[in-house]
């Protein structure tokens, strides 16, 4: 025995030393820090917190997420350049700021795009944005999470009524710094002005801005009928957010966690879009008790062809037709 126990034991060292690395390394955790912009009393910003603590569950605490809402990461650009370098931050974004990147995207956030949250969840099918979604990651740095998360419909929030797009003309309406979508305002009669969305109730204040296309969740929210009379129900945007995260940091999570992340990610948005809808529906009449104006004989029909422009402006129109004709959209 004398003459094989001392190999024995090494053979039993080298396996316990073994049994304790693959243990190590089944215990490794990621953290994705998730940046938002939206305040705390915003439905997202409870959908996003669903969704880190779903993900926490199936990863049995392996993979947690921290949300960061009113932009106290930083904002949004910035953000997104940290994630193209590696960075383990997440942000919720939407197709004008990506097409930044990858032009064709930017296409979902162009005027009369998708019409119902049933068309923008059926966009994940599309081979064409499947494509572009792989650009993005491979050229880009950028992992789109998923896309589920339906923000409703846009109006513009003004001082006096709009009705058509010759009522918008000459205002100057807040916008976010991307090009399909100071395209798009400026197609819709408007004067685009690009501005972080915690500047609007300032800017609204200084009168360095005469309006803001918004959804009315976020009016409640930030309580811009503060410094904010009309809500002109042209429904010119359907709001399809992103959540993006590095795909290098993507890249180096384990495939049940990557699984996680995104399965969770399409269920909480889903979710958080119908809790959107009722939401929508709430903060209206909230708004309209507290006295706002709400203008619902809008010119729609004038509105959707002067949105044409800004496809044409862009050379997105072929884009647009393509991916509408693979969801089936009208």
């Amino acid at each position: 025995m004398n003459g094989f126990a001392k190999p024995f034991s090494a053979a039993c060292a080298a396996l316990l030393t073994l049994g304790l690395a693959g243990g190590a390394e089944a215990q490794e955790q990621y953290t994705l820090r998730f940046n938002h912009v939206l305040g705390p009393g915003e439905p997202f910003h409870e959908g996003f917190l669903k969704w880190a603590e779903r993900v926490d569950e199936r990863t049995d605490g392996g993979l947690t997420i921290e949300v960061f809402h009113s932009a106290q990461l930083g904002v949004e650009e910035d953000i997104i350049e940290q994630i193209r370098q590696g960075a383990n931050i997440g942000q919720n974004t939407d197709a004008a700021r990506l097409g930044n990147y990858v032009p064709g995207i930017a296409v979902v956030n162009g005027p009369y795009f998708v019409s119902s949250a049933e068309e923008a969840y059926a966009l994940a099918d599309s081979p064409t944005m499947q494509d572009w979604q792989q650009e993005l990651a491979e050229q880009h740095g950028l992992k789109v999470v998923c896309f589920d998360w339906v923000q409703g419909f846009r109006h513009f929030f003004t001082n006096e009524p709009i009705r058509t797009p010759e009522d918008l003309d000459g205002l100057r309406i807040r916008t976010p710094p991307a090009p399909i979508w100071q395209e798009s305002i400026r197609a819709l009669g408007a004067e685009p002005t690009a501005m972080n969305f915690g500047d609007v109730y300032p800017g609204l204040q200084q009168r360095a801005i005469d309006g803001a296309e918004l959804v009315y969740p976020n009016i409640t929210a930030a309580n811009l009928n503060e410094v904010l009379s009309h809500a002109n129900e042209t429904g010119h945007i359907l709001l399809v957010n992103f959540q993006v995260v590095s795909s290098q940091w993507f890249d180096s999570l384990p495939e049940d966690y990557q699984t996680a992340l995104v399965e969770e990610c399409r269920t909480a948005g889903q979710e958080t879009s119908e809790v959107i809808r009722q939401a929508s529906e709430e903060a209206k009449a909230q708004l309209a008790e507290s006295g706002m104006t709400i203008i619902e004989d809008v010119d729609l029909e004038a509105f959707r062809q002067a949105g044409e422009k800004a496809y044409e402006a862009l050379g997105l129109v072929e884009a647009k037709n393509k991916v509408q004709q693979e969801i089936g959209a009208q």
